[in-house]
């Protein structure tokens, strides 16, 4: 098992990535992004029978931005180009991840700056712990936002906020992320997980395929027009009418049970 990342997938069908370098704050070095790159592609292929997945960081935090000082990129700044290091590693996995098969949640259980804040908003649901924030910080080392964040940040907040906070830098807590719509919600530290394992757990009950399918036209609908995103629904219920959970579900709905989705 990795040192940089933990995984498991529990009875319920929750895969759980856990960024494992806590003495760092979880700062994401070029290996880390590699094996979370792993295992998202061990997801999309099916082998590991997940239906949601919950990414969330181990020790006080959920992720201090990119490890600048990682050893596969240098320290000799005058050389260094750091989109070298998003090309090959940074945007292949976010790639990846917004074409997952199964939800996202992210649960950011502290501080999540930089790139880490990059992750930390890309989940389709995502909870914070009330003394979590969430930070802009390039601007404190003469960078851009990256790792999305100028694509997802302005389409969930505003082109406003989203200006805001990448240009003052200030440290938005986890009730003020809420405020703008960040977020989808923050649960108190001592009971975080267990809030999020319970959505989680839910999601994972649900009807994978239409979940999926989702996922999609919502994301394709950031760059379709109002037609082709018509034509976009109409193509994705084909396929989701057709699976057995729609079935099962149908069923439950006439005769008002509660619907058993196999995730098929």
């Amino acid at each position: 098992m990795s040192e940089l990342i933990k995984f498991e997938v529990n009875k319920n069908s929750v895969a759980i990535l856990t960024l494992n370098d806590p003495d760092r704050l979880n700062a994401l070095s070029l290996k880390m992004i590699s094996e979370i790159h792993d295992k998202i592609k061990d997801i999309n292929s099916g082998d590991t029978k997940a239906r949601c997945l919950v990414i969330t960081g181990s020790g006080k935090g959920f992720c201090s931005g990119a490890n600048l000082f990682d050893n596969k990129i240098g320290s000799d700044f005058s050389k260094l180009d750091m989109g070298v290091a998003l090309d090959s590693h940074y945007h292949p996995m976010l790639n990846d991840l917004k074409n997952l098969i199964i939800p996202i949640i992210t649960a950011v259980n502290g501080p999540a700056a930089g790139a880490g804040c990059s992750l930390a908003i890309f989940g389709d649901l995502v909870y914070a712990a009330k003394s979590s924030y969430f930070y802009q910080a390039f601007k404190f080392i003469g960078l851009v936002p990256d790792a999305s964040s100028t694509y997802v940040l302005p389409r969930k907040i505003g082109m406003a906020r989203a200006m805001e906070f990448a240009m003052l830098g200030e440290k938005v807590s986890a009730d003020k992320a809420l405020t703008w719509g960040l977020i989808n919600d923050v649960f108190e530290n001592n009971t975080f997980m267990d809030e999020v394992m319970k959505i989680a757990t839910e999601i994972a009950e649900g009807p994978t395929v239409a979940y999926s399918l989702m996922r999609k036209l919502f994301w394709d609908s950031l760059s379709n027009d109002f037609q082709g995103q018509l034509n976009a629904e109409s193509a994705a219920q084909s396929v989701a009418g057709k699976t057995e959970d729609c079935f099962n579900g149908v069923m439950a709905f006439a005769q008002k049970k509660k619907p058993d989705f196999k995730g098929k």
